[in-house]
């Protein structure tokens, strides 16, 4: 599982570079998605840093699988990871086009807690 976390996180990483670079080419204008505070803007700066954020929980449960030497019981905290790592960029940016997408934060935060519990469950305390 540990080489899934780590495609997860890299990708992340360079999703990440990408959505700062697109991000990047307009933050000098003021008024740029309704100004530096409106909702969409902070919704895209959210969905931009989440790449980065949860590609550093993947590269810290691949660095945690192998130098700890744990072997899950069953792969399914790396899928919740690899479900949150996908769902919450795409959640923040659909949130950016249309306010009512912001009801879907459950998918991605819930896939991340319930991930994590299992992966501490299973992994760590066993």
């Amino acid at each position: 599982m540990e080489i899934l976390h780590l495609y997860a996180a890299w990708t992340g990483i360079f999703l990440g570079f990408l959505a700062g670079m697109v991000l990047g080419l307009f933050f000098q204008d003021e008024n740029w998605l309704g100004g530096y505070s409106s909702w969409r803007r902070r919704m895209a700066r959210l969905g931009h840093i989440s790449f980065f954020g949860i590609a550093f929980i993947n590269l810290a449960c691949a660095v945690s699988l192998s130098m700890l030497n744990i072997t899950l019981a069953t792969p399914i905290s790396t899928y919740l990871f690899i479900t949150g790592a996908v769902t919450m960029p795409l959640v923040c940016f659909l949130s950016a086009y249309r306010k009512n997408f912001r009801h879907l934060f459950f998918v991605p935060v819930v896939s991340l807690v319930a991930g994590t519990i299992i992966f501490f469950t299973q992994g760590v305390l066993s």
